[in-house]
């Protein structure tokens, strides 16, 4: 059907052009403060221990999202390792850096089932994971940032609501299956997810944002010295300018979209535009570097084989801590 083709050229060429868009604005934006811009970079002392600091808080809270994901796979009863879990997050991560993000979910489901986890539970925790997080993400924001970055009343009430409705996730899983099947075309049966396992990702991807943002907030610190704003401020524009990033399909990373919401809100908080732009920059920059560097090293110590697991991979590990 040559309608299909067609379409995704279209869509493709949509992408294109509203990317390009952004980059143009975004450019556009720093050579109008790029006078400001060199005062701020000229004057920079960083103090390192900061950075440092900073960097050990982001690896923390990578550990605390790979433990939210191993809940969610012993909520359908399967099982990792963490040091097994942490390579295939780290790796699969490297899929938000091309555009769709969809090759993040598929890339962490198809390891996973090679270590022996069921195809339902690895794609399913995958996706309940993504999903849970974003909506968390934005309860924080909302909740961290409703004074400061003068949300809506409204909206919070609108966010804090779809935050609560995420406990009714258990309950209205089964009733994929049908659906799945129905795509699949074969039966496929969706297990009950535990309260006590949603809960848990609640808490742990809650905590996680709060993680990303505190470290923000010491970045902040160790590069430009004194700061306006306390810790929730940087909660909020973190977290914020990321769920922007990620929601948007066709920039991979996040990359410029991120960085213009980040600008924005940092302004807004009473940063001048040559610091904001500073640290919008330089925050890229970090956390790019601490996105690639643990999935470089897992695959240096052991390739990833994109093969069908062989019947002795798919029994599940004994090893249950």
């Amino acid at each position: 059907m040559p309608e299909r083709p067609l379409r995704r050229k279209l869509l493709r060429a949509a992408q294109a052009i509203l990317l390009a868009a952004v980059i143009v604005f975004a450019g556009s934006k720093l050579v109008d403060e790029w006078g400001q811009v060199q005062n701020v970079a000229l004057g920079l002392t960083p103090r390192w221990s900061y950075v440092l600091a900073s960097c050990l808080i982001v690896f923390a809270t990578y550990a605390v999202l790979i433990e939210v994901w191993r809940v969610l796979l012993t909520g359908w009863e399967a099982r990792l390792r963490f040091g097994e879990a942490a390579r295939i997050w780290t790796i699969s991560n490297l899929g938000r850096y091309v555009p769709g993000k969809v090759w993040q979910i598929g890339a962490m489901a198809v390891m996973a089932k090679q270590r022996g986890v069921s195809g339902i539970a690895a794609g399913g925790s995958a996706i309940v994971a993504t999903i849970i997080t974003t909506l968390t993400g934005f309860a924080v924001v909302a909740i961290a940032g409703a004074r400061t970055l003068r949300i809506p009343p409204l909206a919070v009430g609108l966010i804090l609501i779809a935050g609560l409705a995420l406990l009714a996730a258990p309950i209205a899983l089964p009733w994929l299956g049908p659906i799945i099947s129905r795509v699949a075309r074969r039966p496929v049966t969706v297990p009950r997810l535990p309260l006590s396992a949603l809960l848990i990702t609640v808490f742990g991807s809650a905590l996680a944002w709060c993680g990303y943002g505190v470290a923000f907030y010491v970045l902040a610190h160790g590069l430009l010295g004194d700061i306006p704003g306390s810790v929730p401020l940087y909660i909020a524009v973190f977290t914020g300018s990321y769920l922007i990033g990620f929601l948007t399909l066709i920039a991979p990373g996040g990359l410029f979209v991120r960085e213009v919401a980040m600008q924005t809100a940092l302004q807004s908080a009473g940063f001048s535009a040559g610091s904001a732009t500073v640290l919008v920059v330089a925050s890229r920059l970090w956390l790019t570097v601490l996105e690639i560097l643990p999935a470089v090293l897992f695959l240096l110590a052991q390739p990833v084989r994109w093969r069908s697991p062989d019947v002795s991979s798919t029994k599940p590990s004994d090893d249950r801590t």
